[in-house]
């Protein structure tokens, strides 16, 4: 008698948290419904914006080369500095891109073969 009181009760429970675990997710449905309904309306086509009339901007690749930091005998400190510190630069008249030197990784080591 008492295996089939634990079963029942056992079955009852698994019955019950069931229940429980059906009702929060039916609340959390319709709490995320209320909030859904708060929020604006996702934006209509002719609100999206659209291409200018001279059609897509296009990335310019040309090399560039910094300005000289002006020359003086105290130090200079960036708000003396043209352009507030940032770094102006100008168009290179040279206008092949650099590029990475044959058998050289760059900054990452030495590009050999690796080892000693």
């Amino acid at each position: 008698m008492n295996i089939a009181a634990t079963s029942g009760a056992l079955g009852i429970g698994l019955i019950v948290a069931g229940v429980v675990v059906v009702a929060l997710l039916l609340g959390a449905f319709v709490l995320g419904a209320r909030i859904r309904r708060r929020e604006p309306p996702p934006p209509r086509r002719q609100d999206q914006p659209t291409l200018p009339p001279e059609g897509a901007v296009h990335e310019v690749r040309e090399g560039r080369e910094p300005d000289e930091v002006p020359r003086s005998d105290h130090r200079v400190t960036p708000h003396e500095m043209p352009a507030f510190g940032n770094s102006p630069s100008r168009p290179s008249p040279e206008k092949k891109r650099p590029r990475w030197n044959g058998g050289s990784s760059g900054s990452f080591g030495s590009g050999g073969p690796g080892g000693s």
